[in-house]
């Protein structure tokens, strides 16, 4: 891996604390290039714009898609990472899905390691601090047919981040647009799934919500995640979240919950949850309390939920999602026993040229 270092960093005069979550950029980025059939050598590079054509495909017909992962420091001040081999497969099971290359997991950790080996600093060490790790591959060939661009860009860019929700957050039950479709691409983090939910999501933060509750494409009655999130219920002493269903994103966030959650001694259920089922729930005083989970929200309660206008108090007692972040947290940061084998140092995978 090749590296081209900055010239002068910007952490000195950088308060990523003032800016809004994921605006600011750390002083390098990985750029590696897929062209004749193979991948190339890597590059660490300092951080700006990059060049392509007018006629790029992935500006064209939407072949670009993304990952999601963060860095940590434990009290030695090592750097971490959570689950990264599971990003590295989800990333890889994007990229058949949209018929684009797979990365050999040796090369994409090699570009990730030297990243952060180079802007270690930039990780930042606090309760609720991590670097946020953004990997994404688009094609940078020309062409109509995706087989025939040939060439696809493969870049790695990170910033560091407080919490992405600062409260407990409203949604609203969206039942005339949809998220995805069964045979679509909604199980993977195709780049075109989110551009169709600005502006539905944009509806709802003018009705004075923070983001969609979504539900089924068919007839708009089952719940399946919310907007950033996979998400929860607390019924009775049970947690239920949707099952996966070809439509729904397999959260690595949502895995790492149901997995603690089932240690701890909580009985979770994966299937279907109806609206009407969530509203009698909250009729016959079940539903306890309501959180989404992601990697960049990683467990944020929910406070309300409109359903056709039915108001859906939730989260009056939050000790089970609670008790689940702690845990998650310390786990990840090193102050709680890893028994699942999640956490990584920075570099223990391969050798840092």
């Amino acid at each position: 891996m090749d590296i081209e270092f900055i010239k002068e960093s910007k952490l000195p005069t950088t308060d990523y604390t003032k800016e809004p979550f994921g605006t600011c950029f750390i002083d390098h980025m990985v750029e590696i290039h897929f062209e004749n059939g193979r991948w190339t050598k890597g590059k660490v590079k300092p951080y700006g714009k990059i060049e392509i054509f007018p006629s790029t495909q992935a500006l064209h017909y939407g072949q670009v898609f993304f990952e999601g992962m963060k860095a940590y420091k434990n009290a030695e001040d090592e750097v971490l990472l959570f689950r990264p081999l599971d990003n590295v497969k989800r990333f890889n099971r994007t990229a058949k899905r949209l018929c684009m290359p797979e990365i050999p997991e040796e090369l994409f950790m090699d570009g990730l390691n030297t990243l952060l080996k180079v802007d270690r600093d930039w990780v930042p060490q606090g309760e609720n601090s991590s670097l946020y790790i953004r990997p994404f591959m688009f094609a940078s060939g020309l062409g109509v047919k995706a087989s025939h661009s040939e060439r696809y860009t493969l870049m790695i860019i990170a910033c560091p981040v407080d919490a992405y929700y600062l409260k407990p957050v409203k949604l609203l039950a969206e039942t005339v647009y949809s998220r995805a479709a069964q045979g679509g691409t909604g199980d993977v983090k195709a780049g075109g799934n989110y551009a169709g939910s600005f502006y539905p999501a944009l509806l709802a933060r003018q009705k004075g919500y923070d983001q969609l509750m979504w539900t089924d494409s068919k007839d708009h009655n089952l719940i399946e995640e919310a907007g950033t999130m996979n998400i929860f219920f607390r019924v009775g002493d049970k947690l239920l979240t949707p099952e996966l269903s070809g439509t729904i994103l397999p959260g690595i966030t949502r895995d790492s919950i149901i997995h603690l959650a089932k240690s701890m001694g909580i009985e979770v259920v994966q299937r279907q949850i109806e609206l009407s089922e969530l509203l009698e729930a909250q009729k016959d005083g079940s539903l306890v309390e309501a959180f989404g989970a992601g990697t960049a929200a990683t467990i944020s309660n929910i406070c309300e939920i409109n359903i056709g206008g039915e108001i859906i108090e939730t989260s009056v007692d939050t000790t089970m999602s609670d008790s689940i972040k702690e845990n998650l947290e310390a786990i990840k940061r090193e102050s709680k026993e890893d028994t699942f084998g999640w956490v990584y140092r920075s570099n223990e995978f391969v050798k840092v040229n």
